[in-house]
This record gives C-alpha cells, sequence and structure tokens, in this order.
C-alpha cells in the first residue's frame, strides 16, 4: 500500500496515536504534540489542519498546521504558531516532501498568502520553498549537579548568579497564573510586544498537566521574576518569563535561569536547557550568549501562494516601529487588555 496524507479527526485515539509518533521521532517537540490543536483552536479561534502520513495504517510523518487570518498580517497558513519549532517530521525525505506539497496544494485551496514551515535543519529536496529566518535557537547541556552546572556558565554569568544566590531570592513552583502572567506582562509591554492572554497560560496548563511548570522567584514576600516553562523528553525549555523593575537590581531572572536549570536536573534529569528562540544580534540573544550558549540557527521556510515577496514580520520592520514605541508607553493595564487581540497574530 502507497502512503498516503490524512487530516487528522477529532478522535483520541487518533491523537493519541499522533503524539506516540511525536514521541518516538528524534526530530519530536514539545511543539508536534497534539495538544497545541486545542490550545490555539480553544483560545485564539485559528482553524487547525493537522496533516499525517500514513502507510498500511501506520503513522509515518506529521505536519500539524493553524490558519490565520488577519487584516494587518494577512492570510496564512504556518506550522506552529506560538512555537519556535513545528515543521514536519517523517521517516525519511521524501515523507518531508510529500507533507509539505501537501500543505502547499491546501494553501492554494484556501487561497492564503503564503505557507510557513518551522525547522530546526536545513531543507534541500523542496525547490518550492524558501528561507525566510533571522533566528537562532540557544541549547546548554545541563551538568552533573548544582556546582557543575554554576561552572558550566561563561565566567561573567556564573558571578551575576553567585550575585544573586546572595541576595536572599527564593524559587518556589506556583500554581498562581494569574502572579506569574502579571509579570510576564509587564516584561513584555517593557519591550513594545502585545501580551498573550491569562486564559492562555492557563490552557497550556490544563492541556500539558505537567510538562508546564509555574516558577516564581520572590526577594522576600515580593514576586520580582517568573516563568512558565515547557518539560519534554530530556530538556527543559523557559517559555514565558520576565522579571519585575526590582529583578535587575537583584538579579532575579539570572537567579530564576539558574535555579530552573539546577530543579530540571534534579527533579526531572533533564539534559537539555532549551533557552529559545532569539532573533540574531538582538539584545536578547546576545544576553544567552553570555551564559555561554552558541547560537543555533532555526530554519523557517515560506511557500508564496498569493503573495508575491517573503513576509517581514520583524520588529525591525519601519512598518511596526512606531507602534512598538508607542505600545512601551502604555499603562500595563491597558496593555493587558489590548495586547490580546493583536498577539493572537503574533506568534
Amino acid at each position: 500500500m502507497s502512503e498516503r496524507v490524512c487530516k487528522l479527526a477529532t478522535e483520541k485515539s487518533e491523537f493519541e496515536l499522533w503524539d506516540a509518533y511525536v514521541d518516538s521521532h528524534d526530530e519530536g517537540s514539545f511543539f508536534h504534540l497534539s495538544g497545541w490543536r486545542e490550545v490555539i483552536s480553544k483560545i485564539y479561534k485559528h482553524t487547525p489542519h493537522y496533516l499525517f502520513l500514513e502507510k498500511n495504517d501506520t503513522i509515518c510523518g506529521v505536519l500539524p498546521l493553524f490558519e490565520q487570518k488577519s487584516r494587518l498580517f494577512g492570510h496564512v497558513l504556518i506550522s506552529t504558531p506560538f512555537c519556535v519549532y513545528g515543521g514536519a517530521i517523517a521517516d525519511d525525505d521524501i515523507g518531508l516532501l510529500q507533507l509539505e506539497n501537501a500543505a502547499a496544494e491546501l494553501g492554494h485551496k484556501l487561497n492564503v498568502d503564503y505557507v510557513e514551515f518551522r525547522y530546526t535543519k536545513p531543507r534541500d529536496n523542496n525547490p518550492n520553498i524558501t528561507l525566510n529566518c533571522n533566528h537562532s535557537t540557544y541549547l546548554m547541556p545541563i551538568s552533573g549537579d548544582d556546582q557543575a552546572i554554576l561552572q558550566s556558565i561563561k565566567k561573567k554569568q556564573r558571578a551575576n548568579i553567585r550575585q544573586s544566590l546572595k541576595n536572599g531570592l527564593t524559587a518556589e513552583e506556583t500554581t498562581d497564573i494569574s502572579d506569574v502572567h502579571r509579570i510576564y506582562s509587564e516584561s513584555v509591554r517593557n519591550l513594545g510586544t502585545p501580551v498573550f492572554p491569562k486564559r492562555y497560560f492557563s490552557k497550556l496548563k490544563e492541556v500539558f498537566g505537567d510538562k508546564v511548570e509555574l516558577l516564581s522567584i520572590k526577594n522576600g514576600n515580593q514576586p520580582v521574576s517568573a516563568v512558565l516553562s515547557f518539560y519534554y523528553k530530556n530538556s527543559v525549555l523557559p517559555y514565558y518569563g520576565g522579571g519585575t523593575p526590582e529583578a535587575r537590581h537583584c538579579r532575579g531572572n539570572d537567579f530564576m535561569y539558574y535555579t530552573l536549570m539546577c530543579r530540571a536536573k534534579a527533579n526531572h534529569d533533564c539534559e537539555i536547557f532549551d533557552f529559545g528562540r532569539s532573533k540574531n544580534n538582538s539584545g536578547s540573544g546576545n544576553y544567552k550568549k553570555t551564559w555561554g550558549i552558541e547560537p543555533k540557527s532555526l530554519y523557517y521556510y515560506c511557500h508564496l501562494v498569493k503573495a508575491d515577496s517573503l513576509p517581514n514580520l520583524s520588529p525591525d520592520n519601519p512598518k511596526y516601529k512606531y507602534f512598538i514605541k508607542i505600545w512601551k508607553k502604555l499603562p500595563l493595564f491597558i496593555s493587558e487588555r489590548l495586547g490580546p487581540y493583536l498577539s493572537r497574530f503574533l506568534g
């Protein structure tokens, strides 16, 4: 029987088969898991199109996709919004090509502007997709114990962490999504970025359960930093985090990420600290380098459908610079209310 591309139905059994394939595949990431189908469709109302490759009633490839429509940001088919990874995975390159071609065909049928695939490795057997990415990811091995982890960090950043350890800070896992979201909201507002809604954080925890952890850093009784992290396979991914202005003085964020490494090793036996995606030569990317982490290029490809040129959604785009400047000055309560209406298209 030849391979065929199918669309994921709504039966729980199909979700389980999908996730079992992701679990077993070397390149299967947290962002390939079927739970994102529920999270993104419920919170942001984007239409899911989950494709899988089947042979002899066995899954041999998957591709999660979502359709987004916006007057400001266009009509796109993307794998996967709000996720740094998530392109097709398959048993071989031929399978990848079949899934990409099926996605392109779907994109033409839906009359989107373009289809986007997010990969961690380059693709070389599809002439119909074009690289459009200037981001890297930052992966760091987690050493044996707390002291070994500290020694593995670059000297200058190690000194910052040692200073933070003298400041009486404490770390605790929390169920207080409101507290974590408030700190995160303030941080992204200060960067000029619309915030994701609190119900998104709640849905992530509801759907993924123990794979999602909320960590709060306190100076005395006052929370100064917080992070929502994903645990999957042998990695921990601090995904949504930030700190208050006070965190700069007590080095709350330095303490937070170091503590997260130690907790991930001790409690989950994690081997990789996935510090996530940053734009090349950006402030956040440079901060990650101070930990001694070398950037690893990401490969996002576009298949153009209606669009005649590659999209430019970078914050450096003059189209968005004035908006970002204004957004940074908004009161927090306003940015928290307006942000969710815009952030649903900024994944």
